[in-house]
């Protein structure tokens, strides 16, 4: 049976780009901060109201890409069948998740029963902690990121995110090292 032919690997975006507007666009964006903002009140009114599971699903959707990936799925056994809940203050945003077998899945609230973990903070503080713009550390001792519940699920979380080597990562999305 003859072998079948390997197809070119496709340029990635910025190779399409001419090399001063690649190199002026990757300036920029080395440079870039997210700007301070909130969520308008009213926005937030209508979304708390709104059924949290479509964005649960693209939270836990995300979770799943990134495990084993960039997450370490043995680190995170311990999250196993715990109840956790990311609450986004200025969205009006409750996500409520879990890790099971098959990886991150939506968790139904027990009626009376807190979570396991509670993290909070604002939109524009977890983009700033996802992009690495900030670091859960100084997010937490400013208070603009909290915890609450289980303490050593929350360093977990935390030391998790620590460990993850996000420069290799952009190394490999962008072709730069």
């Amino acid at each position: 049976m003859p072998a079948l032919p390997t197809l070119p690997r496709p340029p990635l975006p910025a190779e399409l780009l001419p090399g001063s507007l690649r190199q002026r666009i990757g300036e920029r964006l080395e440079n870039f901060r997210i700007p301070d903002f909130t969520v308008p009140a009213a926005l937030a009114r209508l979304v708390a109201r709104l059924p949290q599971q479509p964005p649960t699903h693209v939270l836990t959707l995300a979770l799943n890409l990134a495990l084993g990936r960039i997450l370490p799925r043995d680190t995170l056994a311990p999250l196993a069948g715990h109840h956790l809940q990311m609450r986004v203050l200025d969205a009006g945003l409750t996500l409520d998740f879990t890790l099971a077998d098959q990886g991150f899945r939506r968790a139904t609230p027990a009626a009376g029963r807190k979570p396991d973990l509670i993290i909070s903070a604002t939109t524009r503080d977890f983009m700033a902690l996802a992009l690495r713009e900030e670091d859960p550390d100084t997010l937490f001792f400013s208070r603009r990121l909290r915890m609450e519940g289980d303490t050593e699920l929350g360093l977990l979380v935390k030391n998790t995110l620590d460990a993850v080597d996000w420069d290799a990562l952009k190394a490999k999305f962008t072709g730069r090292r």
